[in-house]
């Protein structure tokens, strides 16, 4: 048996004394079992301690353009003139039924811009006597109607091109 020469050691990785050829890795890896993933030092992940995932860049954010805005703005406005519409209709002269007591908002003739208000309040005016529908173009004709329904009013209101004519017949609240 022979020894080999002080120093080199023939069992070492990296070395195969005698001229043999030099082998890769001592076992091929085998297709059915693949690499197992999240092991640092592997190749495709990052060495111990960094991060392990590179943060994802944010996408750029889209900014809004005049028009979508001003297309934003408008159709807020109509919605809130449109809410502020049905809120303010909901006192008007054509909810008004027999019994509730009116207002009178303003002191022109043509268009006194009647509302409901409470009885107790200090706001009522007016008693409705009568809600007669249809349309009355004279003060005769409502004057006439108003005598057939109610027949102590002082007052007569009438309304009429928004769809629902008709006529109020009114008495002073005491």
């Amino acid at each position: 048996m022979t020894t080999p020469p002080q120093g080199q050691n023939p069992f070492t990785q990296g070395h195969q004394p005698y001229g043999q050829p030099q082998a890769q890795a001592p076992y091929p890896p085998h297709a059915a079992y693949p690499q197992q993933p999240g092991r640092p030092g592997q190749p495709g992940f990052p060495p111990p301690g960094a991060a392990p995932y590179a943060p994802v860049p944010a996408q750029p954010r889209r900014k809004l353009s005049f028009k979508a805005i001003k297309n934003i703005v408008i159709v807020a406005v109509v919605a809130i003139a449109a809410i502020v519409g049905y809120i303010a209709s909901q006192d008007d002269a054509n909810t008004a039924k027999v019994g509730d007591c009116m207002h009178r908002g303003s002191t022109s003739d043509t268009n006194p811009d009647l509302e409901v208000v409470d009885c107790g309040s200090s706001k009522a005016q007016y008693v409705v006597l009568a809600k007669v529908k249809g349309s009355y173009s004279t003060e005769l004709s409502a004057s006439t109607k108003c005598e057939a329904a109610a027949k102590d009013f002082q007052y007569t209101y009438t309304e009429s091109g928004d769809g629902s004519d008709f006529l109020l017949c009114l008495k002073d609240h005491k």
